[in-house]
């Protein structure tokens, strides 16, 4: 009978690790959507857990915006532009790693 508890037990474990990986899993799909509507401010880097990279595309972004009044401003926000064309094929990838973190952690809870 000890046995049967014990599969049991093991069975609601895996099954709870599977529910909080769901929970907390990061999609392609929103993380392009978040891409395509707000990409200008690194909201797709922030929910893919990149906070450095995101703040630092932020950061260009604001100051490109605030120059754009001189002409320094259209060429800083040259560069954000090129690095979504990037982030445009980096996602599936980034993707995944964040979702391979997220096993990591719950496999080590």
């Amino acid at each position: 009978m000890a046995e049967g508890t014990e599969a049991k037990a093991g069975g609601l474990d895996e099954a709870g690790r599977l529910m909080r990986f769901e929970a907390n899993r990061k999609s392609v799909l929103v993380a392009y959507l978040l891409w395509f509507f707000l990409g200008y401010f690194g909201v797709h880097r922030f929910y893919l857990g990149r906070t450095t990279s995101a703040l630092a595309l932020l950061g260009l972004t604001v100051v490109g915006v605030v120059l754009s009044v001189v002409a320094i401003g259209a060429v800083i926000l040259l560069v954000p532009a090129v690095w979504l064309l990037v982030d445009l094929f980096l996602i599936p990838g980034m993707t995944s790693a964040k979702n391979n973190e997220i096993i990591a952690a719950i496999e080590r809870a």
